[in-house]
């Protein structure tokens, strides 16, 4: 079925019907085969991180802190051993510290999180190494995840102490709210 078309110069698209028909059955191929090894990527990524373990910062059980009691030290002559150290230290009473005012922002290029609160010791002795544990959820309310940070600076008796930006971690980027709550302090 030869028209003449190599007389008038159109003789070179003659064959580019098959030519292109060829490009397009090897393209589809090769991206069957592109789709194929995706999917198989997929599935093995996932059968190796679904057993992993979540990080303890990053699951979605809520902290259970362990209120703190009061205790007084060990009454004796001789010096406690540094293995009953920790034990020798008094705690003190949770229920006359309080956070009484509490704001946070992001720091470090928007994935940390800058915690400012105001502490509030009515006790009748200053409490030190305070330990905060800040959880943090979406703008609906459903919770991300949970921040601690112990403060090695003491707040006198029947004070209050202003800590400025404290940085308690990396947070999702989805955190739109923060509640700090106390969970340990120890008589100062």
């Amino acid at each position: 079925m030869n028209a003449r078309l190599h007389l008038i110069g159109l003789g070179r698209f003659a064959g580019t019907g098959e030519r292109l028909a060829r490009a397009v059955t090897v393209a589809s191929v090769s991206l069957g085969r592109s789709l194929l090894w995706l999917l198989a990527a997929i599935i093995v990524g996932c059968g190796v991180w679904m057993p992993l373990p979540l990080s303890k910062g990053n699951s979605t059980e809520p902290v259970k802190p362990e209120l703190a009691t009061a205790e007084t030290a060990p009454s004796g002559d001789a010096a406690p051993t540094p293995a009953s150290e920790a034990e020798a230290r008094a705690t003190a009473e949770l229920d006359r510290l309080r956070i009484s005012s509490q704001t946070w922002r992001r720091g470090g290029l928007g994935s940390k999180a800058l915690v400012t609160f105001t502490l509030r010791n009515d006790n009748d002795y200053a409490v030190k190494d305070i330990e905060v544990v800040c959880a943090f959820a979406r703008r609906d309310g459903s919770h991300l995840t949970d921040r601690s940070r112990v403060l090695a600076d003491t707040v006198g008796m029947k004070s209050r102490k202003t800590f400025a930006r404290v940085p308690v971690g990396f947070v999702n980027v989805n955190a739109d709210q923060a509640k700090c709550s106390l969970v340990a302090a120890w008589r100062g």
